[in-house]
């Protein structure tokens, strides 16, 4: 009996420091690492708007949003990206033509993660939807589409860098 004492506390000793560790783990990917969003996982939102200074005034002011502005290159309004605690929440990018004809209004757009941008792409249409946008690549960020679904709504749909859980 004497052994199986020893042996007990040993077990214990050794399954606790994986539970820390997991927990180390999940702490701090929801302190600041960003973990990688699951296939079909709602993942990011856009405010596509032709006002982005009166958008961005708006929801720093509404929600205590801050903001750090990505360059887009010459000539290019620069993509804002809005912030809750330092955190990445939200994007805000200015509609110009014409590539945003007059006619295509202020509207918010949600990003769903894919495993496979192109693949999604491909079944679009076999399955009723719409092609809006083909896909593209974002550099840093990932490979992107735009569709409409058989009712209408239009959505992204996204391969992030790093890809999918």
């Amino acid at each position: 009996m004497a052994r199986k004492s020893r042996k007990e506390p040993k077990k214990r000793a050794r399954k606790q420091p994986k539970k820390s560790a997991k927990k180390k783990s999940a702490a701090s990917s929801s302190s600041g690492a960003n973990p990688r969003p699951k296939h079909g996982e709602f993942m990011w939102n856009e405010l596509m708007t032709r006002d982005d200074e009166r958008a961005l005034t708006f929801f720093e002011k509404l929600l205590g949003w801050t903001h750090q502005d990505w360059p887009l290159g010459p000539g290019q309004a620069p993509y804002r990206l809005a912030q809750v605690g330092g955190k990445a929440a939200a994007g805000i990018m200015r509609m110009t033509e014409p590539q945003f004809p007059a006619a295509v209004p202020t509207h918010w757009c949600g990003y769903i993660a894919v495993r496979d941008v192109d693949a999604a792409w491909k079944q679009v249409a076999e399955l009723g939807g719409q092609h809006i946008h083909p896909p593209s690549d974002i550099p840093q960020v990932g490979r992107f589409c735009i569709i409409k679904d058989p009712t209408g709504a239009v959505v992204a749909l996204m391969t992030p860098t790093g890809g999918v859980a």
